[in-house]
């Protein structure tokens, strides 16, 4: 057997942190959305689990026993080990749920070939906040610490994106740390473009404070007549939504020509 399934890369339409809860985590309330490319995952049948990596970023991933994906195996009753090979396209700590992506394929590969249990949700979230939303890779709103969910119709579905990181990494923990506490509001209510265009991202200035890098990021796809463009999750990577895709690719090749060390990536929304 042979199983395929790419780890979309997630983005944050809009990222409101409305609270520190008393487990230490933070009350959200998010848009989520997914883009058509990301790492890809070859899964075989195998007497046991294993996991390969190759790809751009297949050395950040240091210790590959404790790979995501390997505990997202762990998480999930099968007849058969899985030889996985992941192909890391997506930067390390870089806002794309890039690890969650790949343990939200891993669920898919299981699901196609043997099925989920009932409580997969749970074992998902056990996983990481991003998880359960990586699974299903829809555009929802997600609350809580991001594990409620509800899938939302998004009128935004194949728009062209254009993701740009500047090769910084940048962890999650220090960017919500470095958050000032102030509660802006809910997110809009209505249609999946009025929320990402009327929202924000509150991890923004923390993340800029933390990686300077990302305003720079953001000042340069501001240049480029994006219909829209924020930082994507804590950063360091951000994103920018074309109306049409001949306006992305020349975003893309000006970037490159001005900004040669930035990765990037072009895709479009499911």
């Amino acid at each position: 057997m042979k199983l395929t399934q790419t780890a979309y890369a997630k983005i944050n339409l809009a990222l409101h942190v409305r609270a520190r809860r008393d487990d230490g985590f933070h009350e959200l309330e998010t848009l989520f959305a997914f883009v058509d490319a990301g790492d890809q995952l070859v899964a075989r049948t195998a007497n046991a689990d294993s996991l390969t990596t190759v790809g751009e970023f297949a050395g950040a991933l240091d210790n590959p026993f404790d790979n995501i994906v390997m505990r997202a195996l762990s998480k999930l009753p099968r007849p058969d080990g899985l030889a996985i090979t992941l192909e890391k396209n997506l930067p390390v700590a870089a806002g794309l749920g890039g690890g969650s992506a790949d343990a939200g394929a891993v669920f898919r590969i299981i699901r196609d070939a043997h099925g989920l249990p009932d409580d997969w949700r749970e074992r998902a979230a056990k996983l990481g906040a991003d998880v359960p939303a990586c699974v299903e890779s829809v555009t929802c709103i997600g609350r809580g610490t991001g594990t409620e969910l509800e899938p939302v119709e998004s009128d935004l579905t194949g728009m062209a994106v254009l993701l740009v990181n500047p090769r910084v990494p940048l962890a999650t923990g220090p960017v919500f740390e470095a958050w000032d506490g102030m509660d802006r509001e809910a997110l809009p209510e209505g249609p999946v473009s009025k929320i990402a265009r009327e929202g924000r991202n509150d991890l923004r200035a923390p993340a800029i404070s933390l990686c300077p890098a990302i305003a720079d990021v953001l000042r340069a796809l501001a240049t480029v007549n994006p219909w829209m463009c924020e930082m994507s999750g804590s950063g360091a990577t951000c994103f920018a939504l074309f109306e049409h895709v001949e306006e992305r690719d020349r975003a893309a090749e000006t970037l490159a020509t001005d900004h040669p060390d930035w990765w990037q990536m072009r895709g479009f929304l499911r």
